[in-house]
């Protein structure tokens, strides 16, 4: 690895509704609070406008994602995803990410880590946050990456090419407390982790429509203290312990759908109103819909057939196949498939320098 001053080998990437830059991890220093603080300075932080680095003043693109070879024979690579804090020095490991997850692929097949395919590449990912795994497919035709496509997907303007993740059932129990439904903080809630610990609520149930714009949600003081309050007493009981300092478990504010699709939401991460929704919290939200009890049972209006759900969103709509089986009649649910479609496009290659470390922060 060379010294960072010398500069750091970075590609910068979309993946999904997000933004971040991409390293391999022999390219960062191996010892977590070193590389942390290095990517602090990289990405700008901590600094409103992260107006010094690559980041773009948001949690959806103040995002860092490191790859690696896997020795784990179930997959090509391992993936860590780092949420870099906008205005704080904060970098978390609590929580993979789904968006960036769509390039990870594309940028393992880039970095030589792993041979494409002939024609479409198939590219199996350990994602270390939890240890869950996925399996990502995009065209790579004549052993290049093909980022073109006719592919849509709400919040990104233009066509792509499509990437199909793929997510095993995963270790985690898809109800963390045993139950469908918890009053936690007076307000009944459905606690899900389909990949992302996630605690659904309707939005009636705190106020709101849920149909407001994430600006006009985040100017809501009072909601913002009940929403707190419902994350700090749900992330016990979810196993997450002390989630004070840490942005799990996701809220998801449940409304019946305006456009045709299953559900509207509103997600928390954890302040911020995301402007979408994440793939995997999204798939947190299909499963907890399927659940028999569940806060979102009366609100969801379920496709009479197929898998397919349209999870609504502040910018339009993000479509997710999942199937929910019981082990028995009135038994415990299990995700059994989840997949999705994704884009992702290589923005830049190159050399990012970093803030120097002795250079103060000057807001």
């Amino acid at each position: 690895m060379t010294a960072p001053e010398e500069g750091l080998r970075c590609m910068l990437m979309r993946g999904g509704t997000s933004k971040g830059a991409y390293f391999l991890a022999g390219d960062l220093p191996a010892e977590p609070a070193v590389r942390d603080d290095l990517l602090l300075r990289v990405m700008g932080s901590p600094d409103s406008r992260q107006i010094d680095g690559l980041g773009g003043a948001h949690p959806l693109t103040s995002k860092v994602a490191v790859v690696s070879a896997s020795a784990d024979p179930t997959a090509d690579v391992d993936y860590l995803f780092l949420q870099v804090g906008v205005d704080t020095a904060e970098v978390s490991d609590h929580q993979n990410c789904g968006n960036l997850l769509a390039g990870v692929g594309p940028f393992a097949v880039e970095r030589g880590l792993v041979a494409p395919g002939d024609g479409r590449t198939s590219v199996r990912i350990r994602m270390l946050n939890t240890g869950d795994l996925a399996v990502a497919e995009f065209p790579a035709p004549g052993g290049r990456v093909d980022y073109t496509g006719s592919a849509e997907i709400s919040g990104v303007p233009g066509t792509a090419a499509p990437v199909v993740i793929e997510f095993p059932q995963g270790s985690s129990p898809l109800l963390p407390t045993g139950r469908v439904r918890e009053l936690v903080a007076d307000v009944p809630v459905t606690c899900v982790d389909n990949g992302m610990p996630t605690v659904l609520i309707a939005a009636s149930a705190l106020g709101v429509t849920g149909y407001e714009t994430p600006a006009v949600l985040e100017e809501d003081q009072a909601l913002a203290d009940r929403l707190r309050e419902i994350r700090l007493e749900a992330g016990k009981l979810m196993g997450l312990g002390d989630v004070e300092g840490t942005t799990v478990p996701k809220l998801s504010l449940l409304a019946p759908p305006s456009d045709g699709g299953a559900v509207m939401t509103r997600t928390f991460i954890p302040v911020r109103c995301h402007t979408s929704i994440g793939v995997l919290g999204a798939a947190s939200v299909a499963a907890g819909l399927r659940i028999e009890g569940g806060v979102g049972q009366n609100l969801a209006r379920l496709p009479a057939r197929g898998n397919r759900l349209r999870i609504e969103h502040p910018t339009g709509f993000l479509d997710i196949e999942t199937i929910v089986a019981y082990d028995a009649p009135g038994g415990v649910p299990v995700a059994r498939r989840t997949a999705v479609v994704r884009t992702a496009r290589k923005i830049f290659d190159g050399t990012v320098f970093p803030r120097p470390a002795e250079a103060g922060h000057h807001p």
